[in-house]
């Protein structure tokens, strides 16, 4: 992957002069662009939220969405285009990033026909006080709710816990200064200024990859990291994955890919370094599957690669995408893997018939960054690297999705464990903020009662 901070992409103007220049615009404070660093200090904020009228009219409730008000609390009004024109104009002039100059032609016959419209999920809220930022514009796993009241996202330098119920967030892990572990063992060190990259939580655990191969292990309900390292010592050592899976055995791991084309294994209870594995290519995206016994491997390759996650021998070659892969998902009953590529689209797979892909989903404007199922199987969401998020119906085939755009880089995807809430990050100067959606229910039975 490209070695690449994402304040550092304005100079890239051959990648991205696709991407909208707002200068076009009359009002200067229309301030969309893919910083994703976050300017104001959280702390005031939080001082000021409930006594600050301005403050609060930036967060958008649901009622105010049915009565008209924009979800992120956008001011159209005040320009001279529509929300729908300006939506037009993004579509048409956004250039995704691309790593290969493959030709897409006849990609278009492969993609599979989605009934669009659906409802799954309604908006619920949206706030700006919950903001995350992104430090490299290639990963976007920095945001996951491990119950529908607690929503854990990277911001800075820092790691911070969204509380929907009380509409309150508080700062959980700062990595701008030393991190010391607490747990003192063999390749455990004290870390400076993590830049977090990507993270993952599952249970109490919290595992975050920093941009210079750094890994840090937290448990949720402890004070300070319980476990701090430098992977690798290689000067393009990227942490650009983070994972906590069971093994067979029902034993806890930790999975880190990283840009020096390894992918390691640590064990959970006292981090020692389980297994290190070698791939021809950067790794961007791991996961384990549910059972443990099936390992993904997906990186700079059209390639997604399904290895053994004892010896690392690769079992099987996913061949299909034309571009570089960062993100992928099993489904939780085992049979199908979700991979995400810079190619616009998401490819489902049938583990038990590999030949080729049993669909393939496209996106509307760029790269597919973030994948995620509902614990139940029923959904799966997939984020683009910016403004569309789409909820697929898994029990009809993926034939039915749900299509919800934003304006701004997004930096995150979540379900909550209950698959209750469907929760979005979008990291944008001006109009970054935490979406929450809530799950729709029909209850026909209330029918006889009217």
């Amino acid at each position: 992957m490209a070695l690449v901070y994402l304040n550092e992409l304005e100079y890239l103007e051959d990648d991205f002069n696709g991407m909208l220049d707002f200068d076009e615009f009359d009002d200067d404070n229309f301030g969309f662009d893919m910083n994703g660093h976050f300017q104001e200090d959280i702390h005031a904020e939080l001082l000021d939220y409930f006594d600050n009228p301005e403050r609060q009219q930036n967060d958008t409730s649901s009622t105010e969405y049915r009565n008209g008000k924009d979800i992120q609390g956008i001011p159209w009004e005040r320009f001279n285009y529509t929300r729908d024109d300006f939506r037009a104009m993004r579509l048409n002039r956004y250039q995704n990033f691309e790593s290969l100059s493959i030709p897409r032609d006849g990609l278009e016959k492969e993609w599979k026909k989605i009934e669009k419209g659906s409802m799954f999920y309604d908006f619920q809220f949206n706030t700006r006080l919950a903001k995350t930022s992104i430090v490299h514009f290639q990963l976007r796993n920095l945001l996951w709710a491990t119950s529908k009241h607690d929503v854990y996202m990277v911001h800075n330098y820092s790691i911070m816990h969204w509380s929907p119920l009380l509409q309150g967030c508080d700062e959980l892990l700062n990595a701008s200064g030393p991190v010391v572990p607490t747990l003192k063992s063999y390749g455990s060190s004290t870390l400076n200024r993590v830049q977090i990259c990507t993270m993952a939580v599952k249970d109490d655990l919290l595992v975050a990859g920093g941009f210079r191969g750094e890994l840090i292990c937290k448990y949720l309900n402890q004070p300070g990291a319980i476990f701090c390292t430098k992977l690798t010592e290689d000067d393009n050592a990227i942490t650009n994955s983070v994972d906590v899976a069971q093994s067979p055995s029902g034993a806890v791991r930790v999975i880190c890919g990283n840009n020096d084309c390894f992918v390691r294994v640590l064990d959970a209870e006292k981090f020692s370094l389980l297994n290190r594995f070698p791939f021809s290519w950067s790794v961007n995206s791991t996961s384990f599957s549910p059972d443990g016994k099936l390992l993904a491997v997906l990186g700079d390759s059209t390639d997604c690669l399904i290895a053994d996650p004892q010896s690392g021998k690769v079992v099987s070659t996913l061949k299909g995408h034309l571009d570089y892969s960062f993100s992928c998902a099993w489904h939780p009953a085992g049979h199908i893997l979700a991979t995400g590529n810079q190619d616009t689209t998401c490819r489902l797979w049938d583990t038990r018939y590999l030949s080729e892909s049993l669909a393939v989903l496209k996106g509307n404007m760029g790269a597919i960054r973030c994948i995620k199922f509902s614990s139940d199987g029923n959904f799966m969401a997939m984020a683009e690297a910016a403004d569309y998020v789409h909820v697929y119906d898994a029990k009809a085939g993926y034939s039915a999705a749900q299509e919800t755009d934003f304006f701004g880089e997004i930096s995150g995807i979540s379900f909550s464990p209950d698959c209750e809430s469907l929760f979005v990050g979008i990291a944008d100067r001006t109009y970054g903020s935490l979406v929450e959606f809530n799950r729709r229910h029909e209850y026909s039975y209330l029918d006889s009662y009217f």
